[in-house]
């Protein structure tokens, strides 16, 4: 039913392209066909190898010489050091400790074992990583038939979700109801190659074809399920999730396809219906076509945030794959913390109208993640990436990311823009909003710059921006006259709430006894300050003894308490919001949690001497790297 059709190169005819073949190949983050991708991800998920195997690779392998072929590394004594290739630097600020085969940098953070250097500098994931290492060290590995009979729920899910891209892929290309489908995918551009490269599929409008199929395929229903794949009618019966819809799957970091972006045709519903939540699919922790950009954005030092899943295709045919979109949300924390793993810097290229820019600056109202450099890059207004791709002007959209903006700068000169700065009061104004944006940045030095640049944007003296700057958004006329010292600015520590979102939303859930609790562990020690315990205590003492989901009487037991912890409850009991799920707020709290960890051994790390205490070196070392992989498990664990 796929007719001929011209390859879409738009903006790509007759041009000297610097970079083509580096970034086509399968297995170096590009994107592969759908039969190659299928075949590499059931390899990866039931190869197991015995794990003495997997012990005599790491006994066999020298970190120090492994090091030493990607990277200046300096021997002193039992001491050694490297130029640290995640990040750039020319001091050597990573610490190797060949005796156990660990590693630590001290200027970026990154440590790990042999196994993770290689996961970190080759792109391999775990087998990948024991295979190289296994060919360099002359041992023969020998599959675990145990293990290799296992088959975790995990794996249950994702191939489950495997064959539903290949039935959606099969019924884009050769679906008698799937013309309009084909239709909209022409008119992007998108040929058979593009399709099946990016694995675009078509979900049809009856009511439980998938279910049909996906069921003679031998895959249980409660899979399809909890994949997200399927839901239940008013009746009970199992029905199709996604009907009448343009499927782009969704794939982690693994490769393995775990959810959908769904794109309605014609009828109602909303314009994208993505997958729900599912013990393999969490919005916030996937970015879509960061698989296949990975490499490129390693080797580029950029990684470019889009809007669209289109966006990405676009860029990526453009041959600019260092393009991800987020699965239908605001960019978070979570997302950066994916991104920060491959390059420190970060471009977010949205529509350069008012919505677009928006999206730009949503999630950042009250800190600048000072390890990244994050920057905002100006499209032409109304068009996004694929727009100007569309267009054959593919030198912009390079242009634009090149000449990329600082995110905080931008957007300073956006809220500068709303007010008329001939004014005096708006001038005032100006200030006032301005200075909460810079406020948040933890460095000293940008936060002064910023301050001299707007005070000769808006005419207002230095003293007095930076005044404003110290207080927040505290009233202008509270500045001391430029006469007066200033003194040193405050830490934007102070200027933020002592309680920390997931903190205050597991109290929220603790005050509401959600019946949920009764699925997580819960203790004092996940939360941080003396304050916050109490807090927790006094709620966990309020909700004792009723049966989960009964609703305890806040308003005489917070009133009559008269505690700094009531008065705390009291601020937050009255949030009409929905409830957050507690397992996720558990999560990102035993990760704070392991992040205080790290710091205090971080700490121990550089006021302990190598080369006089190498027994203690190395045991804070494996401390350090044990408490990085629990932190890795807790943010991978579904």
């Amino acid at each position: 039913m796929w007719g001929p059709h011209k390859r879409n190169t738009a903006g790509t005819t007759g041009r000297n392209r610097k970079i083509s073949k580096q970034r086509r190949g399968v297995g170096d983050g590009a994107p592969v066909s759908r039969g190659e991708l299928s075949a590499q991800a059931r390899y990866r998920r039931r190869v197991a190898y015995a794990r003495d195997d997997i012990d005599l690779v790491r006994d066999k392998t020298d970190l120090v010489e492994l090091a030493a072929e990607i990277t200046k590394v300096r021997r002193s004594g039992r001491s050694t050091m490297a130029v640290c290739p995640f990040h750039s630097e020319k001091t050597p600020s990573l610490s190797i400790d060949g005796a156990r085969g660990l590693y630590h940098c001290f200027g970026c953070g990154k440590s790990g074992d042999v196994y993770r250097w290689v996961q970190e500098t080759q792109g391999l994931d775990f087998a990948g990583a024991v295979e190289f290492l296994a060919r360099r060290a002359g041992v023969t590995l020998k599959v675990d038939p145990q293990a290799a009979k296992r088959r975790s729920q995990r794996e249950q899910l994702v191939e489950a979700t495997e064959r539903a891209v290949a039935f959606y892929n099969d019924r884009l290309k050769a679906g008698t109801d799937a013309g309009p489908a084909r239709a909209y995918v022409r008119g992007r551009g998108y040929d058979v190659d593009v399709v099946d490269r990016f694995s675009l599929g078509y979900s049809p409008s009856a009511w439980d074809e998938l279910v049909k199929q996906l069921r003679s395929e031998g895959i249980k229903e409660d899979a399809m399920y909890r994949a997200g794949l399927a839901t239940r009618s008013s009746r009970g019966s199992l029905i199709d999730r996604f009907r009448g819809r343009l499927m782009f799957p969704i794939f982690d970091l693994r490769g393995d396809p775990v959810g959908f972006g769904a794109r309605v045709l014609d009828g109602d519903g909303p314009k994208y219906l993505n997958s729900a939540e599912s013990p393999i699919y969490h919005k916030s922790r996937l970015l879509y076509g960061l698989n296949w950009a990975k490499s490129s954005i390693v080797r580029e030092d950029t990684s470019v945030v889009v809007e669209g899943y289109t966006d990405v295709i676009g860029m990526h045919l453009a041959e600019m794959p260092i393009a991800v979109a987020t699965c239908g949300t605001a960019i978070g924390e979570e997302h950066l913390d994916l991104l920060r793993r491959f390059s420190e810097r970060v471009v977010f290229a949205f529509d350069a109208d008012e919505a677009g820019a928006g999206a730009a600056l949503r999630g950042f109202d009250r800190s600048v993640p000072g390890d990244l450099d994050l920057r905002v890059a100006e499209l032409p207004e109304g068009k996004d990436p694929a727009d100007v791709v569309a267009e054959g002007r593919v030198d912009d959209l390079e242009r634009a990311v090149t000449t990329s903006k600082p995110l905080l700068g931008f957007r300073i000169e956006r809220e500068l823009a709303r007010y008329n700065l001939d004014e005096p009061e708006a001038r005032a104004k100006a200030v006032r909003s301005v200075a909460g944006v810079i406020a948040t940045h933890p460095d000293p030095v940008t936060r002064h710059e910023y301050a001299v640049t707007v005070s000769k944007s808006t005419g207002v003296e230095l003293a007095y921006v930076e005044a404003a700057i110290r207080r927040g958004n505290a009233p202008i006329d509270e500045a001391p006259p430029p006469d007066e010292p200033v003194g040193e600015p405050a830490d934007p520590a102070t200027l933020r709430p002592t309680m920390s979102p997931p903190e205050r939303e597991l109290l929220r859930v603790v005050l509401a006894n959600d019946a949920r609790l009764a699925e997580v562990e819960l203790g004092r020690d996940l939360f941080g300050t003396d304050a916050t315990r109490a807090a927790f205590d006094l709620a966990s003492g309020i909700v004792a003894g009723l049966a989960p989901g009964d609703p305890p009487d806040l308003g005489s037991a917070l009133a009559d308490d008269g505690s700094e912890a009531s008065a705390l409850l009291m601020g937050i009991a009255l949030d009409p919001t929905p409830l957050a799920e507690p397992t996720d707020l558990v999560r990102l709290l035993q990760v704070a949690m392991i992040d205080r960890d790290i710091a205090a051994v971080r700490m121990q790390l550089q006021q302990t001497d190598q080369s006089t205490d190498g027994q203690g070196y190395s045991d804070l070392l494996e401390r350090l790297v044990a408490l990085e992989q629990a932190k890795r498990e807790l943010r991978s664990d579904p």
